[in-house]
C-alpha cells in the first residue's frame, strides 16, 4: 500500500531555513500529486503546497508563496519542501499527502497521509 514518511522537522529560529522530505512508496509516480499540509495546535489542517507527479505544476498557499518551494525527485521517490525565512506562524506539524488532483487544496481530496513532522520556529 502507499506509504508516506516525512522527515526533516526540528526547532529553528525565526529567519532560518529548513527542508522537509517525504519518502513515497507503494505508488506509481506517473499520475496524481503530492502535497504538504500543516496543522498548528488548536487549528484545522491547512494546505501549504502541492506538486503534480512530474513536477511541472505547483501550487502554494498565499501565506508561504515566495518563501517555500515544493519539488520532487522521482528517481529517489521523494518530495521536498524547502522553507525559507521561517517565522513563528509557520510552527506546526507538517504532513505529506497523496491525491489525484494537484490543484486541490482540500484535505478531503488526499487519500494517503504520512505521520507528520514537527516544525517549531522560535521568535
Amino acid at each position: 500500500q502507499v506509504q508516506l514518511v516525512e522527515s526533516g522537522g526540528g526547532l529553528v529560529q525565526a529567519g532560518d531555513s529548513l527542508r522537509l522530505s517525504c519518502a513515497v512508496s507503494g505508488r506509481v509516480l506517473s499520475t496524481g500529486a503530492e502535497a504538504w499540509f500543516r496543522q498548528a495546535p488548536g487549528k484545522e489542517r491547512e494546505f501549504v503546497a502541492s506538486i503534480n507527479w512530474s513536477g511541472s505544476f505547483t501550487y502554494y498557499s498565499d501565506s508561504v508563496k515566495g518563501r517555500f518551494t515544493i519539488s520532487r525527485d522521482n528517481a529517489k521517490k521523494t518530495v521536498y519542501l524547502q522553507m525559507n525565512n521561517l517565522n513563528a506562524a509557520d510552527t506546526a506539524v507538517y504532513y505529506c499527502a497523496t491525491g489525484l488532483r494537484v490543484s486541490s487544496k482540500d484535505v478531503r481530496d488526499y487519500v494517503y497521509w504520512g505521520q507528520g513532522t514537527q516544525v517549531t520556529v522560535s521568535s
